[in-house]
Formats: C-alpha cells, sequence, structure tokens
C-alpha cells in the first residue's frame, strides 16, 4: 500500500491549468511522464495536476455510495483548492469517465476537455455483471489478486509492450486497496451515456486512442469525437488502452498540440 504521508496531488510547471485523472485501478503515478513533459522545457505552457482519485493512491476513499458524480465533485473541490476557476481537464479510461462526469456537472469549469482511451457508451448487460463480479470478489477476499489473476495489467497494454512497462503497471494494481476497487467498478457501472453531454459542450476537445485498444476501441473514441462540437481525433499507432505510459512522447505531442490549439481559440 502507498505510505500515508505520499502526496494526493502531484503537480509541475505554470501556465495553463491542466488536470490529468488516471485509469482504474491505477494512481497519480500513471502520470509521471505527462508532468515531466507537457510543461514544456521552460515549464511554463502548462500547469500539470495529476490527483489520486478516491481510495487510489494515497487519497481517502471516504464513505459515500458509489457515484462517478461524487468523483467529479471531488475536482472542483481541489480546483477550489487550488484556486483555478477553469482547468483543461483530461482523463484516460476511468478518468476520463470522471472528465465527462465534471463536464456535465461543472461545465462553467471546463476550458477544455481531453478524453483518452474512454467511451461515452454505458455498459452492456454483461460488462456491468462482470463488474460487479469482480466488485463482490476483491471484497470477499479483501485482496486484489483477482485482477492480476485474470491478466488485467496484459488487457490494458498492447502485445509486445516492454516488460518493464508490464511489470510497473502490475505493480500499481497490486497496490491498489481492494474496497477503491468494488467502489470504482459499482460507479463505472452506474455511469450514464454522456454523448448527449458532450454534443452539448461548446468547448475546444481532443479525443485520443490507442490504435489496439480492445477496452474502449478507435469507434467508440470516432462516436465521442463527432458528438463533440469541436474536437480533434488522434490514433496512436501499435498502442493498446494504456496509450499515455506505451506512448508517451506521442501522447505528450497530441497533448500540447490541443494546449496551443486552445490558446489559439482564446485569442
Amino acid at each position: 500500500m502507498t505510505s500515508p504521508s505520499a502526496p494526493t496531488v502531484r503537480e509541475n510547471g505554470t501556465g495553463t491549468p491542466l488536470v490529468l485523472l488516471h485509469a482504474f485501478p491505477l494512481s497519480a503515478r500513471m502520470w509521471e511522464g505527462q508532468l515531466e513533459r507537457v510543461p514544456g522545457p521552460a515549464g511554463d505552457d502548462a500547469w500539470v495536476v495529476a490527483p489520486d482519485q478516491r481510495g487510489f493512491g494515497a487519497a481517502p476513499l471516504g464513505d459515500g455510495p458509489p457515484s462517478l458524480d461524487a468523483a467529479a465533485d471531488d475536482l472542483a473541490e481541489l480546483l477550489d483548492r487550488l484556486g483555478i476557476e477553469q482547468a483543461v481537464v483530461g482523463g484516460l479510461s476511468m478518468g476520463g469517465y470522471v472528465a465527462m462526469a465534471f463536464a456535465r456537472r461543472h461545465p462553467e469549469r471546463l476550458a477544455g476537455l481531453i478524453l483518452a482511451d474512454t467511451k461515452a457508451t454505458t455498459d452492456t448487460d454483461t460488462a456491468r455483471a462482470n463488474r460487479e463480479r469482480i466488485a463482490a470478489t476483491v471484497l470477499e477476499r479483501r485482496s486484489t489478486d483477482l485482477l492480476i489473476e485474470e491478466n488485467t495489467a496484459e488487457n490494458l497494454l498492447a502485445p509486445g509492450t516492454d516488460p518493464e512497462l508490464a511489470d510497473s503497471v502490475r505493480q500499481m494494481i497490486a497496490e491498489a486497496d481492494p474496497a477503491a476497487v468494488a467502489w470504482a467498478q459499482r460507479a463505472m457501472a452506474d455511469r450514464p451515456d454522456s454523448l448527449e453531454a458532450l454534443a452539448a459542450l461548446e468547448v475546444p476537445a481532443a479525443v485520443i486512442v490507442g490504435e489496439l485498444d480492445t477496452v474502449t476501441p478507435l469507434d467508440e473514441a470516432r462516436m465521442m469525437a463527432e458528438a463533440l462540437h469541436d474536437a480533434e481525433l488522434t490514433v496512436i499507432p501499435a498502442v493498446g488502452h494504456l496509450s499515455s505510459l506505451e506512448a508517451p512522447e506521442t501522447f505528450n505531442a497530441a497533448v500540447r498540440a490541443f494546449l496551443k490549439r486552445l490558446k489559439q481559440h482564446g485569442s
């Protein structure tokens, strides 16, 4: 488990506030490459903020019922604490679900939206049942071993991924709190369709997806890009669901290009 003294929010740089929301069942540690590179050589292109989400990393789970809306409200409170009126909000996978919940609940706080390897549609009945199976099992066992047994890391990454990266992802999964895993699975199972909410947004957006993502595939990314008022779609070749980890330089270039477009949009 992560030390209680570990930070719940990682940040670097100055400039445009950019919040990055991590995937399930990882932590803000997955954004190290973005924290280091996205702010640019002088560090003034972006203020990158990467929080641990409820129950993951060093963040407390709290006692509220499973809800992505609660996670979105956590982000609004974080922006208040940091003195940020508006931010670009980006999320990968589960982080994307939270980013869309934030867009629904706090659209006035949104300066731009980045959706990576995620989807706006709801789960199928089969997917919901599988989430409940995982939630119940990890709580019963008081362990996240099931996620390792079912090759979660391998499913999140493209075939042939660097073994060191795969080991790093497995380590983050092993560190996850079973209660947080169950909470997040149930929150994700209950999420609404967000396509209508995306269509209502007027801020610029970017959609990024790994070409080989089988968890939230390219068709889902296209659907989001088409629903959004002002979105550009970036497909990263030969990578899977965790595109920011598998191809950080390409991912970062897409994010930096979006931030540049955002500045031009506002000028």
